[in-house]
């Protein structure tokens, strides 16, 4: 049985996409959205539990802390929670944030994958990878307000070239590569910013790419390291 596997970034373009046919709906007063826009919160839910199940529940802090705050704004919009009650209990928030932040300092490890492809999705926290496929071919990272680290140092690449695609929104995306490797740096900065940080060492490397950097990254950066 073959099961279609939905990526990261599958689901942040879903909700983009519906976050913005709700808006076209309520501009051209084709539909009252009123009661819709009632469940934003909900949004946040599903990217913070997304990028818990994404990770392998490694990357727990920054998710749960938006979950918890995600699932008390919803339930105090929809008049589940009302204000008195998040008066007496909020200090539980704050308990639940404490326990978050060491559960993250806990379980933190960095995976090592053989595979010759990655998908990694990174929302309010932070993701890392270390690829020791021989045969390396390609990569996706979607990050958004958090940070992805790919380590390709350990890797090699026998169908030249090796594509990864970036998306990248209020954050940043560091991709290691081995010092001779070319890479080729195609991401479209929307104010935000690309570069290749390694030392020139014997100058400019030249050549056909190893490594095509493709995607576009807004308000954060993407950087290429050794």
């Amino acid at each position: 049985m073959n099961v279609t596997r939905i990526s990261g970034r599958t689901v942040t373009g879903g909700l983009i996409l519906l976050v913005g046919l709700l808006l076209l709906l309520s501009t051209t007063n084709t539909y009252d959205t009123g009661d819709l826009w009632r469940f934003f919160p909900s949004v946040f839910v599903v990217i913070a539990l997304w990028s818990l199940v994404q990770s392998g529940f490694r990357n727990l802090t920054w998710p749960l802390i938006v979950l918890i705050v995600a699932v008390v704004w919803q339930l105090a919009v929809l008049d589940v929670v009302t204000d008195a009650m998040i008066e007496t209990w909020w200090p539980l928030l704050v308990v639940a944030i404490g326990i978050a932040i060491i559960l993250g300092r806990t379980v933190h490890r960095v995976p090592a994958s053989a595979g010759d492809t990655f998908d990694l999705f990174a929302a309010f926290g932070g993701v890392e990878r270390r690829v020791t496929s021989p045969a390396f071919r390609k990569g996706e990272v979607t990050a958004m307000f958090g940070g992805a680290d790919i380590d390709l140092r350990d890797a090699g690449i026998e169908d030249r070239p090796a594509t990864i695609n970036v998306l990248t929104a209020f954050g940043g995306t560091d991709i290691r590569v081995p010092d001779d490797w070319v890479v080729q740096l195609d991401v479209l900065p929307i104010l935000g910013a690309t570069e290749d940080e390694r030392p020139r060492r014997g100058g400019p490397r030249a050549g056909e790419p190893d490594l095509i950097v493709t995607g576009a990254v807004a308000f954060g950066g993407v950087a290429i390291k050794d």
